[in-house]
Protein backbone atom coordinates (compact mmCIF):
# COMPACT_ATOMS: atom_id res chain seq x y z
CA UNK A 1 0.00 0.00 0.00
CA UNK A 2 1.24 3.47 -0.83
CA UNK A 3 1.78 5.50 2.33
CA UNK A 4 2.79 8.72 0.57
CA UNK A 5 -0.33 10.92 0.48
CA UNK A 6 1.34 13.22 -2.05
CA UNK A 7 2.02 10.51 -4.65
CA UNK A 8 0.06 10.84 -7.88
CA UNK A 9 -0.81 8.12 -10.36
CA UNK A 10 0.46 6.86 -13.70
CA UNK A 11 -1.82 5.69 -16.51
CA UNK A 12 -0.07 3.48 -19.06
CA UNK A 13 -2.29 3.94 -22.12
CA UNK A 14 -2.28 2.86 -25.76
CA UNK A 15 -3.02 5.57 -28.32
CA UNK A 16 -3.76 3.24 -31.24
CA UNK A 17 -1.84 2.91 -34.52
CA UNK A 18 -2.33 6.38 -36.02
CA UNK A 19 -5.92 7.37 -36.71
CA UNK A 20 -6.80 9.51 -33.67
CA UNK A 21 -10.38 8.24 -33.72
CA UNK A 22 -9.08 4.77 -32.80
CA UNK A 23 -8.22 6.06 -29.33
CA UNK A 24 -10.34 4.33 -26.67
CA UNK A 25 -12.87 6.27 -24.63
CA UNK A 26 -11.05 5.28 -21.43
CA UNK A 27 -7.74 6.67 -22.71
CA UNK A 28 -9.52 9.85 -23.84
CA UNK A 29 -11.01 10.38 -20.38
CA UNK A 30 -7.64 9.99 -18.69
CA UNK A 31 -6.06 12.43 -21.16
CA UNK A 32 -8.76 14.96 -20.32
CA UNK A 33 -7.74 14.76 -16.65
CA UNK A 34 -3.97 14.50 -17.10
CA UNK A 35 -1.51 16.89 -15.49
CA UNK A 36 1.39 15.46 -17.49
CA UNK A 37 1.42 13.42 -20.73
CA UNK A 38 4.61 11.56 -21.64
CA UNK A 39 4.15 10.63 -25.29
CA UNK A 40 5.85 8.32 -27.78
CA UNK A 41 6.67 9.41 -31.35
CA UNK A 42 3.98 7.22 -32.93
CA UNK A 43 1.07 9.15 -31.42
CA UNK A 44 -1.12 11.39 -33.58
CA UNK A 45 -0.68 15.12 -32.98
CA UNK A 46 -4.48 15.37 -33.05
CA UNK A 47 -4.68 13.32 -29.86
CA UNK A 48 -2.21 15.59 -28.09
CA UNK A 49 -3.67 18.85 -29.42
CA UNK A 50 -7.42 18.15 -29.39
CA UNK A 51 -8.11 15.24 -27.03
CA UNK A 52 -5.76 16.16 -24.18
CA UNK A 53 -6.27 18.55 -21.27
CA UNK A 54 -5.04 21.89 -22.70
CA UNK A 55 -3.36 22.69 -19.39
CA UNK A 56 -1.36 19.44 -19.33
CA UNK A 57 2.40 19.43 -19.73
CA UNK A 58 3.14 17.27 -22.79
CA UNK A 59 6.59 15.69 -22.96
CA UNK A 60 7.76 14.03 -26.19
CA UNK A 61 10.02 11.06 -25.51
CA UNK A 62 10.18 9.33 -28.88
CA UNK A 63 12.26 6.37 -29.98
CA UNK A 64 13.31 5.81 -33.59
CA UNK A 65 15.38 2.63 -33.74
CA UNK A 66 18.69 3.29 -35.52
CA UNK A 67 17.53 6.48 -37.25
CA UNK A 68 17.40 9.85 -35.59
CA UNK A 69 17.52 10.42 -31.87
CA UNK A 70 15.89 8.30 -29.19
CA UNK A 71 15.02 9.11 -25.60
CA UNK A 72 16.73 6.59 -23.29
CA UNK A 73 14.32 4.38 -21.38
CA UNK A 74 16.07 5.43 -18.18
CA UNK A 75 15.07 9.05 -18.86
CA UNK A 76 11.43 8.04 -19.40
CA UNK A 77 11.46 6.07 -16.15
CA UNK A 78 12.86 9.08 -14.29
CA UNK A 79 10.15 11.36 -15.68
CA UNK A 80 7.39 8.97 -14.61
CA UNK A 81 8.72 8.86 -11.08
CA UNK A 82 9.52 12.57 -10.86
CA UNK A 83 6.04 13.80 -11.79
CA UNK A 84 4.12 11.06 -9.97
CA UNK A 85 5.98 11.84 -6.74
CA UNK A 86 4.91 15.48 -7.19
CA UNK A 87 1.30 14.29 -6.90
CA UNK A 88 0.58 14.58 -10.64
CA UNK A 89 -1.72 12.45 -12.74
CA UNK A 90 0.65 11.21 -15.44
CA UNK A 91 -0.49 9.57 -18.68
CA UNK A 92 2.26 7.56 -20.37
CA UNK A 93 0.94 7.46 -23.93
CA UNK A 94 2.27 4.76 -26.24
CA UNK A 95 1.57 4.18 -29.93
CA UNK A 96 -0.56 1.12 -30.60
CA UNK A 97 -1.15 -1.07 -27.56
CA UNK A 98 0.71 -0.74 -24.28
CA UNK A 99 1.82 -4.36 -24.02
CA UNK A 100 2.87 -5.22 -27.59
CA UNK A 101 6.53 -4.47 -28.42
CA UNK A 102 6.84 -1.65 -25.93
CA UNK A 103 9.03 -1.16 -22.88
CA UNK A 104 6.11 -1.39 -20.51
CA UNK A 105 7.89 -3.94 -18.33
CA UNK A 106 10.65 -1.46 -17.49
CA UNK A 107 8.06 1.15 -16.59
CA UNK A 108 5.97 -1.22 -14.49
CA UNK A 109 9.07 -2.25 -12.56
CA UNK A 110 10.07 1.31 -11.74
CA UNK A 111 6.53 2.22 -10.68
CA UNK A 112 6.32 -0.77 -8.35
CA UNK A 113 9.80 -0.01 -7.02
CA UNK A 114 8.66 3.49 -6.00
CA UNK A 115 5.23 2.34 -4.80
CA UNK A 116 3.44 4.50 -7.40
CA UNK A 117 -0.19 3.59 -8.24
CA UNK A 118 -0.90 2.84 -11.89
CA UNK A 119 -3.47 1.55 -14.35
CA UNK A 120 -3.00 -0.09 -17.76
CA UNK A 121 -5.32 0.98 -20.60
CA UNK A 122 -5.05 -1.19 -23.73
CA UNK A 123 -5.06 0.24 -27.23
CA UNK A 124 -5.47 -1.03 -30.79
CA UNK A 125 -2.13 -2.50 -31.77
CA UNK A 126 -0.56 -1.73 -35.15
CA UNK A 127 -1.20 -5.20 -36.60
CA UNK A 128 -4.94 -4.94 -36.03
CA UNK A 129 -5.15 -1.38 -37.35
CA UNK A 130 -2.99 -2.09 -40.40
CA UNK A 131 -4.87 -5.27 -41.30
CA UNK A 132 -8.29 -3.64 -40.92
CA UNK A 133 -7.41 -0.57 -42.99
CA UNK A 134 -5.80 -2.79 -45.64
CA UNK A 135 -8.84 -5.08 -45.88
CA UNK A 136 -6.82 -8.08 -44.67
CA UNK A 137 -8.47 -10.53 -42.25
CA UNK A 138 -5.62 -11.81 -40.09
CA UNK A 139 -7.42 -15.11 -39.66
CA UNK A 140 -9.98 -16.52 -42.09
CA UNK A 141 -11.52 -19.93 -42.69
CA UNK A 142 -9.58 -21.71 -45.40
CA UNK A 143 -6.68 -19.26 -45.17
CA UNK A 144 -5.30 -19.11 -41.64
CA UNK A 145 -6.50 -20.09 -38.19
CA UNK A 146 -3.81 -18.27 -36.21
CA UNK A 147 -1.70 -15.13 -36.33
CA UNK A 148 1.74 -14.44 -34.89
CA UNK A 149 3.11 -11.02 -33.90
CA UNK A 150 6.91 -10.87 -34.15
CA UNK A 151 9.86 -8.60 -34.71
CA UNK A 152 13.16 -9.09 -36.53
CA UNK A 153 15.42 -6.11 -36.02
CA UNK A 154 18.32 -8.25 -34.77
CA UNK A 155 19.41 -11.56 -36.31
CA UNK A 156 19.80 -13.28 -32.96
CA UNK A 157 16.10 -12.85 -32.16
CA UNK A 158 15.18 -15.96 -34.16
CA UNK A 159 16.93 -19.33 -34.21
CA UNK A 160 17.21 -21.82 -37.08
CA UNK A 161 14.38 -23.82 -35.50
CA UNK A 162 12.24 -20.65 -35.40
CA UNK A 163 12.82 -19.98 -39.09
CA UNK A 164 12.00 -23.55 -40.08
CA UNK A 165 8.78 -23.37 -38.13
CA UNK A 166 7.80 -20.01 -39.63
CA UNK A 167 8.66 -21.01 -43.19
CA UNK A 168 6.32 -24.01 -43.05
CA UNK A 169 3.57 -22.45 -40.96
CA UNK A 170 0.10 -21.71 -42.29
CA UNK A 171 -0.30 -18.93 -39.73
CA UNK A 172 -0.44 -15.26 -40.72
CA UNK A 173 2.92 -13.71 -39.78
CA UNK A 174 3.06 -10.05 -38.78
CA UNK A 175 6.44 -8.40 -38.28
CA UNK A 176 6.81 -5.16 -36.33
CA UNK A 177 9.89 -2.93 -36.44
CA UNK A 178 11.49 -5.03 -39.17
CA UNK A 179 11.52 -2.77 -42.25
CA UNK A 180 15.29 -2.26 -42.10
CA UNK A 181 15.85 -6.03 -41.94
CA UNK A 182 13.36 -7.07 -44.61
CA UNK A 183 15.96 -8.45 -47.03
CA UNK A 184 17.38 -10.78 -44.38
CA UNK A 185 13.90 -11.70 -43.16
CA UNK A 186 12.70 -12.77 -46.61
CA UNK A 187 15.97 -14.55 -47.38
CA UNK A 188 15.65 -16.60 -44.19
CA UNK A 189 12.06 -17.61 -44.94
CA UNK A 190 12.93 -18.66 -48.50
CA UNK A 191 16.08 -20.53 -47.48
CA UNK A 192 14.09 -22.49 -44.90
CA UNK A 193 11.43 -23.54 -47.38
CA UNK A 194 8.68 -20.93 -47.64
CA UNK A 195 6.99 -20.95 -51.05
CA UNK A 196 7.89 -18.02 -53.28
CA UNK A 197 4.20 -17.56 -54.10
CA UNK A 198 3.33 -16.72 -50.49
CA UNK A 199 1.62 -13.28 -50.45
CA UNK A 200 3.31 -10.42 -48.63
CA UNK A 201 1.80 -7.03 -47.81
CA UNK A 202 3.77 -4.04 -46.56
CA UNK A 203 1.65 -1.38 -44.87
CA UNK A 204 3.25 2.03 -44.47
CA UNK A 205 1.89 4.47 -41.88
CA UNK A 206 -1.18 2.33 -41.27
CA UNK A 207 -4.53 4.01 -40.51
CA UNK A 208 -3.14 7.50 -41.24
CA UNK A 209 -4.04 9.72 -44.22
CA UNK A 210 -0.66 8.73 -45.70
CA UNK A 211 -1.22 4.97 -45.60
CA UNK A 212 0.16 2.92 -48.49
CA UNK A 213 -0.22 -0.83 -48.94
CA UNK A 214 2.17 -2.68 -51.26
CA UNK A 215 1.24 -6.23 -52.22
CA UNK A 216 3.76 -8.67 -53.66
CA UNK A 217 4.92 -12.20 -52.85
CA UNK A 218 7.95 -13.70 -51.18
CA UNK A 219 9.61 -14.70 -54.45
CA UNK A 220 9.31 -11.26 -56.06
CA UNK A 221 10.19 -9.31 -52.95
CA UNK A 222 13.86 -8.74 -53.82
CA UNK A 223 13.12 -6.82 -57.03
CA UNK A 224 10.17 -5.05 -55.42
CA UNK A 225 12.20 -3.88 -52.43
CA UNK A 226 14.96 -2.41 -54.59
CA UNK A 227 12.47 -0.03 -56.18
CA UNK A 228 10.85 1.20 -52.94
CA UNK A 229 11.83 3.28 -49.93
CA UNK A 230 9.43 2.59 -47.10
CA UNK A 231 8.30 5.26 -44.65
CA UNK A 232 8.37 4.44 -40.94
CA UNK A 233 6.43 2.80 -39.45
CA UNK A 234 5.99 -0.08 -41.90
CA UNK A 235 4.31 -3.34 -40.91
CA UNK A 236 4.91 -6.62 -42.77
CA UNK A 237 2.07 -9.15 -43.18
CA UNK A 238 2.97 -12.55 -44.66
CA UNK A 239 0.63 -15.41 -45.48
CA UNK A 240 -2.41 -16.37 -47.56
CA UNK A 241 -4.61 -13.76 -45.91
CA UNK A 242 -2.33 -10.95 -47.14
CA UNK A 243 -3.45 -11.78 -50.69
CA UNK A 244 -7.03 -10.82 -49.77
CA UNK A 245 -5.98 -7.16 -49.84
CA UNK A 246 -6.70 -6.88 -53.57
CA UNK A 247 -10.26 -8.09 -53.16
CA UNK A 248 -11.19 -6.26 -49.96
CA UNK A 249 -9.15 -3.06 -49.97
CA UNK A 250 -11.31 -0.10 -49.00
CA UNK A 251 -8.73 2.65 -48.40
CA UNK A 252 -6.96 4.12 -51.43
CA UNK A 253 -3.19 4.41 -51.30
CA UNK A 254 -1.91 7.89 -50.57
CA UNK A 255 0.20 9.24 -53.42
CA UNK A 256 3.34 10.72 -51.92
CA UNK A 257 5.99 10.07 -49.31
CA UNK A 258 5.03 12.44 -46.51
CA UNK A 259 5.58 11.53 -42.88
CA UNK A 260 2.51 11.52 -40.63
CA UNK A 261 4.63 11.05 -37.51
CA UNK A 262 7.32 13.62 -36.88
CA UNK A 263 10.96 12.45 -36.73
CA UNK A 264 12.44 12.32 -33.24
CA UNK A 265 14.24 15.49 -32.21
CA UNK A 266 17.45 15.58 -30.18
CA UNK A 267 16.62 13.75 -26.98
CA UNK A 268 19.33 15.19 -24.76
CA UNK A 269 16.27 16.35 -22.87
CA UNK A 270 12.62 15.52 -23.38
CA UNK A 271 10.84 18.15 -25.45
CA UNK A 272 7.66 19.71 -24.10
CA UNK A 273 4.62 21.29 -25.70
CA UNK A 274 4.73 25.05 -25.31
Amino acid sequence: MNNNQHTGKVILAGAGPGDPELLTIKAFRWLQRADVVISDRLVSDVILEEYTNPDALVLHVGKQCSKGFSTPQSTINELLVEYALQGKLVVRLKGGDVSVFSNVLDELQVLVQHDIPYEIVPGITAALGAAAYAGIPLTARGYSTAVRFMTFYRKELLSTANWQDLAHSQDTLVFYMSSESMDDLIAQLISHGMSGSTPLALVEQATTPFQQVHLTNIGDFGFFHRTKNFVSPTLIIIGKTAGLHEQFRWVANHQGGENYFKPVADSSQASARA
